[in-house]
């Protein structure tokens, strides 16, 4: 054993002087010097041999070290302290030392050191400088362990009253250092107050100041602030460097310190198994945790790595980088071994957390695999089933491979076989795309049976065969016209049906008759494809329609046109459009030479009155058939007498095709004029009541309803029946139009009479003067050549309007009567429309010319 006593103890006690763990900390007064290894060392290693030479040599160079030092003769003889030394001790001993050297500077006569004080026995002369705030009290086992004897005990009670009256005195000289120091160091804090009268305190006494520090509650500070030297290049606060403070304050640290001592000590003992008041540990499961953050709602939680300090620390969020600190500043007992604690509970509850995660991640896995099997499982039953119907369609396709070998194959095996495989297995025979392979059968069977076949003589022929073979090659879901066309069915429709089709309809189907082709189309509506059926009217119904529109002669042919064309607007619809212009114009080449007493106009243009635009409607009407009627109107005599209504029936019987506004405007210009005329002259000769009421009530009744809805037509009937209620009441009768404009009716009337004399003059001059030049007559006013006209035209009861959108040569074109005139104002000349252009008129010629062209009409 002895020679395992000889080795050292491996662990950090060697590596430190007086090192000892305090709070969880390591705490060491210095590091320990090593031995520098010499030659032997590094050549034998643990087999070198100890020596006291090296002993004495590290001995000999420390003393060397400290030879050229200058001892200090004033400090005291100290002997080396057996208590415990902090980490702050060093500083707070050079501090206290300085100061305790500029003490003993001040104060020669009380530096000298007392019995025991410089080096008595067992005692430290300088115990008072190496003190601590913390060590005031020191260890109980210290206490009985230094100066065991009453001589002891003795000298160190007088070297504490010493020492205590040391410091009192030097509090009272910081107290007035200031003042001693502006004074010249003078030692006497009032000695300024013996050359003043003692002003300052006699305010401070009016003011109400009765000692004591500064304020209403006294708040103020009595001693001066200390000043304390800082060592060289320092901050505030490092290394737990103390302040100076208040003696106040420090003395009632000091107590604080005191009292605080013994509660210190039973935090220190709560790690005891004997302690007091001892919390009973709680443990919380895995599922509470759980639960817990999941109220709390923190799903993630990240490691947070802290390398501001020597080591790497570990946190679970930013909360706790400076718990150790916290708990230091509210004196936590431990707070080292607590926070480390706390760190690996929350490292703890961080892979709870994560463990938790991963395995709902795993179930979740674990669920969604287990679904992937049962589809995969459903898809492997899926595809073994398919490869049995595959099986089965193969032997019934060889089969019915066989019979077409042998000839023996017809449609109604055929069909029955795929209608069969269509039922037993939809999905496949969709997927096979059966439906071609039943049509690659189908087709030279179909073209056997239709073979010679006339679809107009008999259009329900196959009919039956087609529909029961369409379910069998037509998909359900085609409604694309593509796809129409692509599908088996419509290639066997067009294969087989639409050659016979085209050559009937090419052949031997007249336009005129459209009963055939449409009989077929309408039979086969159901079984042809959309595709099918627009290819027919494209290329064999619309080209002929077009050929027999254009050879159509409205003056020779007996056939109305629309009979023949409007039974394809269902089928043709906007198709039509082309042929519409083509038939307007015929039609107007008609109406040229047209007479409202021809009926037969009406019978051709009324069936177009839905078929055309509204537009083109209009303007046909307005062009062709209102002037007709306006010519009809104006030649209309109204005679209750004898009363003829020819060319009133001719007019009403176009009321329901020209549009409601022309027909108004008709009627109010060369109806409602004479009428209401015809009866103001019969109420003005004391007329039979009976009558005009009887001619009144006729008059009404052979007016359409179309024109008796409209406003304008019920006003002009009820000026009329406001006439007769004059008359009948002994009123005088106003003349109709009088009474809304009666300066109207004096001027048109003056303007009438210079008319008639200005056409006088003009009818005398040759038309090559081109009206030219007018004779100027006393007090008439000049009229322009327009207003001429105009006059003209009313003396002989003719219409003389400009035409709406017609211009030449920037002029526009008047009607008067029914020749087209144009007047040039600036010339002064009159220009009419014939055959071979335009030419120079007079008024006389443009009467005859009127009146010639009523005649060719007639």
């Amino acid at each position: 054993m002895d020679e395992y006593q000889e080795m050292e103890r491996f662990g950090m006690d060697n590596d430190f002087e007086d090192g000892q763990w305090i709070n969880g900390e390591f705490y060491y007064k210095k590091r320990k010097e090593k031995r520098t290894q010499t030659k032997d060392d590094v050549l034998y290693g643990v087999f070198a041999s100890d020596t006291d030479s090296e002993d004495d040599g590290s001995a000999s160079r420390k003393r060397r070290k400290e030879f050229g030092k200058k001892p200090d003769l004033t400090k005291p003889v100290n002997f080396v302290s057996t208590g415990t030394v902090m980490p702050t001790q060093e500083i707070d001993k050079n501090s206290k030392a300085e100061n305790d050297n500029n003490f003993f500077d001040d104060n020669e006569n009380d530096s000298r050191p007392g019995l025991g004080s410089s080096g008595g026995l067992g005692f430290d002369g300088n115990y008072s400088l190496q003190k601590s705030d913390g060590n005031v009290d020191g260890d109980e086992d210290g206490e009985k362990s230094f100066l065991p004897t009453a001589f002891g005990r003795k000298i160190k009670e007088g070297a504490q009253r010493r020492e205590k009256e040391r410091e009192r005195l030097r509090m009272e000289k910081k107290s007035l250092g200031g003042r001693r120091e502006i004074g010249g160091g003078n030692g006497d804090v009032g000695a300024f107050e013996k050359h003043t009268k003692g002003i300052g305190m006699k305010l401070l006494e009016k003011m109400g100041y009765k000692g004591g520090g500064l304020g209403k509650n006294e708040q103020g500070i009595v001693a001066p602030i200390e000043a304390k030297m800082r060592p060289k290049k320092m901050g505030m606060g490092f290394n737990d460097f103390k302040e100076t403070k208040l003696p106040g304050l420090q003395q009632l640290e000091e107590k604080k310190s005191v009292t605080r001592q013994p509660v210190g000590r039973a935090k220190e003992r709560l790690w005891s198994k004997n302690a007091k008041g001892r919390k009973k540990e709680e443990y919380i499961t895995a599922e509470e945790l759980l639960a817990k953050k999941q109220e709390e709602g923190i799903e993630v939680v990240q490691k947070v790595i802290d390398m501001r300090g020597p080591q790497v620390r570990v946190l679970t969020n930013l909360e706790n980088l400076d718990a150790e600190e916290k708990a230091r500043e509210n004196d936590v007992p431990m707070p080292e071994l607590q926070h480390n604690l706390k760190l690996i509970v929350d490292l703890a509850e961080l892979d709870i957390q994560k463990i938790d995660r991963d395995l709902r991640n795993e179930k979740e896995t674990a669920l969604s695999l287990q679904k992937e099997k049962e589809k995969l499982e459903i898809e492997a039953s899926r595809q073994k089933q398919q490869l049995a119907n595959m099986e089965q369609i193969v032997s019934v396709l060889g089969q019915i491979e066989e019979e077409n070998s042998s000839g023996k194959l017809t449609l109604e095996s055929l069909a029955k076989s795929f209608r069969d495989l269509l039922r037993n297995f939809a999905d496949d025979y969709k997927l096979c795309n059966l439906s071609c392979i039943a049509c690659s059968f189908a087709l030279p069977l179909f073209i056997r049976m239709f073979q010679g076949w006339d679809p107009l003589e008999n259009p329900s022929y196959g009919m039956e065969v087609i529909s029961t073979w369409k379910d069998v090659l037509q998909r359900e879901d085609s409604y694309d016209i593509w796809e129409d066309v692509t599908t088996p069915y419509s290639q066997l429709i067009s294969e087989v049906v639409l050659p016979a089709v085209r050559i009937s309809g090419i052949n031997t189907w007249e336009p005129r008759n459209p009963e055939p082709m449409l009989g077929f189309l309408e039979s086969w509506e159901k079984l042809l494809p959309s595709s099918i059926l627009h290819t027919i009217l494209d290329t064999v119904v619309m080209p002929k329609l077009s050929r027999a529109v254009d050879s159509w002669n409205p003056r020779k042919e007996t056939v109305p046109i629309h009979v023949w064309v409007h039974p394809w607007l269902p089928m043709l619809g906007q198709k039509l459009e082309g042929l519409y212009q083509t038939i307007r114009m015929k039609l107007t080449n008609v109406l040229d030479a047209w007479h409202p007493s021809d009926s037969s106009a009406y019978a051709i243009l009324s069936p177009w009155k839905t078929v055309f635009d509204s537009v083109s409607w209009e303007q046909l009407m307005r062009q062709y058939i209102v002037p007709k009627l306006q010519i009809a109107l104006q030649e209309f005599q109204i005679n209750p007498a004898d009363q003829k209504l020819d060319q009133f029936y001719w007019v009403m019987s176009w009321a329901s095709a020209i549009p409601i506004h022309l027909m108004v405007d008709l009627m109010e210009k060369f109806f409602f004029v004479k009428w209401l005329q015809v009866l103001y002259h019969w109420l003005c000769s004391k007329p039979d009541f009976e009558e005009i009421k009887n001619w009144y009530m006729g008059w009404k009744e052979l007016l359409p309803q179309e024109l008796l809805a409209n406003e304008s037509i019920r006003n002009q009937l009820n000026c009329g029946l406001e006439m007769m209620v004059q008359a009948a009441d002994h009123v005088p009768v106003v003349q109709p139009g009088l009474r809304e404009n009666v300066t109207y009716l004096k001027v048109r009337e003056q303007r009438q009479f210079e008319a008639q004399q200005r056409a006088a003059a003009h009818a005398q001059q040759p038309a090559a003067a081109g009206l030219g030049t007018t004779a100027q007559m006393d007090g008439v006013p000049e009229m322009s050549l327009k207003e001429v006209v105009e006059a003209y035209a009313l003396q002989h009861d003719l219409l003389f309007k400009p035409k709406p959108g017609r211009m030449h040569n920037g002029q526009q074109i008047y009607g008067f009567g029914n020749i087209s005139v144009i007047v040039d104002s600036l010339n002064q000349k009159v220009y009419s429309q014939k055959e071979d252009g335009w030419s120079l008129v007079s008024l006389d010629d443009l009467l005859k010319m009127h009146y010639n062209s009523l005649a060719r009409r007639r």
